[in-house]
């Protein structure tokens, strides 16, 4: 026992990341035990469920081991499960929820050498890992970028389908590049910025002041959740001009041409290399400048969560930054982006030129019901009240949560926050009638989950890890709305399948933890040109082997170092070349804030 620590020191050693990493971890025979945790921790008084899977029967017990010692501290069999699994025959569930003791650990198998990676438990599992959600987004900023501390596509951009001559000028620099592209869309810019501004109000003591506005080094007196969701908020003002306009793309496919440098941008959009590019205008009509063309019927869904960003954003700079000037910019943006959703009821969705894959948005009334609660929330005027009241009827449960496949972005944001901002404005009868909602979707999900050995309970369709993400931001929510924890063992299952409880062993943030398992070579430019990890970014995640085989133009670089792990069900690849489950997005990493600052340490 005394030479363990050495062993549990060698193996992490094996987790840190290079060219092989992974190359001792694949079966060398049918009695390896694959051991899958939680590579972050767990919180002392939650549920600890470990999962492990080998070709022959598990008869072995398991160890939780100090791993600083190696002193085994609980011990016990594991329970088979019944549930379909992933490749392998046999599928166990361990629970070590009874060791409450803060510590770091690990998971090991009686009679082998090699525990699993070491784990936190304590109340500082999760640390500050919010704010790497935060630097990821510094990183995806367009205009000034502090990661590369350079300015890129300054001369975004010029004009189709608006009020105005095509290819005229406006300043619609700023924003987000998407994901590993730099396309910037509205789609996902109203949602990321309001879901920061919502993780902010609820978690306020999460989040510190480590940066200026700029992202660089050095406080500037305003938490850097506020600076990263006012990066947002400057550039939904300027694609909102007037009250009759809006803008909603910048940029299409036509920036897929290689990996680049966001300063030296070779994509051109008719006016040269590395210049203008296309800005769309939201006409709330099909729209495309090539082959393909967008299905659209109407403005309200982007209207309507920006105004909920805007609305939110009234409030905090009102009443935490006491900064009135912008609270005023910021409602009045919100009553006329609302009112823009009301009279042009419908969905705007996503362009592509030369593809067919485009955000395929087709719901409305969630985001008018979010734009109105936090409206009324914002103003205490009832006529918002009433409205949002009418949206949520037509909401409802309408989501992605009941079925096992459905077309990219269909149902966007993944979550109904609309439910929740509505929920304490309203009487008893209604705050049933929306918790119904949300418990409806939830109970979709439990039963999904009881078909596979991992617990786990979205469906493998493009940016599943955007769905767990979702699924427990939603659980969450209803939590704090009714106080019911009827769901919380199965929240947490999800939260850990994220950080490695699944087959193939890996966080799904980029660079966390350090010394674990997480995605590395990651389909994006600043990966390719630079090399540079950046903690933070969540990928897309898993999709159902149907779908990747469909996929165009997806080809790995590399040999697959999770082959023993991929099925004909489901499959990961930490590969530059697999855009559809190693990419790493702009919305789906603001879309965790909420979650990581729910279990994450308070602000220095």
């Amino acid at each position: 026992m005394k030479y363990l620590p050495l062993l549990l020191l060698l193996f992490q050693c094996m987790y840190v990341h290079g060219q092989n990493r992974r190359s001792l971890l694949a079966p060398q025979s049918d009695d390896v035990i694959h051991i899958r945790i939680n590579q972050l921790g767990y919180i002392p008084a939650e549920k600890k469920v470990a999962i492990l899977f080998s070709q022959k029967p598990i008869r072995k017990k398991i160890r939780l081991l100090d791993a600083e010692t190696g002193a085994t501290v609980f011990e016990t069999r594991p329970t088979e499960l019944n549930a379909p699994g992933w490749g392998f025959n046999h599928y166990y569930e361990w629970d070590f929820s009874s060791v409450r003791k803060p510590g770091t650990y690990a998971v090991s198998v009686a009679g082998t050498p090699l525990p699993s990676p070491s784990f936190r438990i304590g109340d500082d599992a999760y640390g500050h890992h919010q704010e790497d959600l935060l630097g990821f987004m510094r990183q995806q900023r367009c205009g000034y970028n502090p990661f590369l501390d350079l300015v890129c596509h300054a001369r975004d951009g010029r004009t189709m389908f608006g009020p105005m001559p095509d290819s005229t000028y406006i300043d619609a620099s700023g924003g987000w590049h998407d994901a590993g592209d730099q396309l910037k869309y509205l789609i996902t810019t109203s949602y990321a910025t309001a879901h920061m501004l919502l993780a902010y109000e609820l978690y306020p003591d999460r989040f510190g002041d480590q940066v200026n506005a700029l992202g660089q080094p050095g406080p500037n007196g305003i938490p850097d959740v506020l600076d990263e969701a006012k990066w947002g908020l400057d550039w939904i003002h300027k694609l909102h001009p007037a009250p009759d306009q809006l803008f909603h793309q910048i940029a299409d496919d036509r920036d897929h041409i290689g990996w680049k440098m966001p300063d030296e941008d070779p994509s051109d959009y008719g006016w040269g290399k590395n210049s203008y590019r296309v800005v769309y205008f939201a006409t709330g009509e099909p729209q495309g400048l090539s082959q393909y063309k967008s299905q659209a019927t109407g403005l309200a869904n982007l209207a309507g969560r920006s105004a909920a960003a805007m609305a939110l954003a009234a409030r905090i700079w009102r009443n935490q930054l006491q900064d009135k000037a912008y609270a005023d910019q910021c409602l009045r943006a919100a009553q006329s982006l609302y009112q823009l959703g009301k009279d042009r009821e419908g969905y705007q969705q996503g362009n592509s030129y030369g593809a067919p894959y485009r955000y395929n948005e087709d719901t409305w009334a969630d985001d008018m019901e979010w734009g109105a609660a936090e409206l009324y929330k914002t103003t205490r005027d009832r006529t918002y009240i009433l409205e949002a009241m009418g949206y949520a009827r037509q909401a409802a449960d309408v989501s992605w949560m009941p079925l096992d496949t459905a077309e990219h972005y269909r149902y966007y944001p993944f979550v109904n926050i609309g439910h929740y901002a509505l929920y304490n404005s309203v009487g008893t009868a209604f705050r049933d009638t929306l918790a119904g909602y949300y418990r409806a979707g939830i109970e979709h999900c439990i039963r999904r989950s009881q078909t596979n050995s991992f617990g786990i309970g979205v469906p493998f369709i493009w940016c599943s890890n955007n769905l767990a993400t979702a699924l427990i931001t939603q659980i969450l929510l209803y939590e704090k709305m009714t106080g019911d924890k009827r769901y919380h063992d199965f929240m947490l299952a999800q939260r850990d399948w994220l950080w490695g409880r699944n087959p193939w062993g890996t966080s799904m943030f980029t660079g966390i933890p350090a010394a674990g398992e997480y995605p590395l070579d990651v389909h994006t430019s600043i990966w390719a040109k630079t090399h540079q990890i950046v903690p933070g970014g969540l990928i897309d995640g898993p999709i159902y082997t149907k779908i990747w085989k469909s996929l165009r133009g997806l080809e790995l670089t590399q040999p697959d170092e999770f082959e023993a792990f991929q099925n004909d069900f489901v499959r990961y690849h930490d590969d530059i070349g697999d855009y559809s489950t190693n990419e790493p997005t702009m919305d789906g990493t603001a879309g965790a804030l909420l979650m990581m600052a729910h279990w994450g340490k308070k602000a220095n």
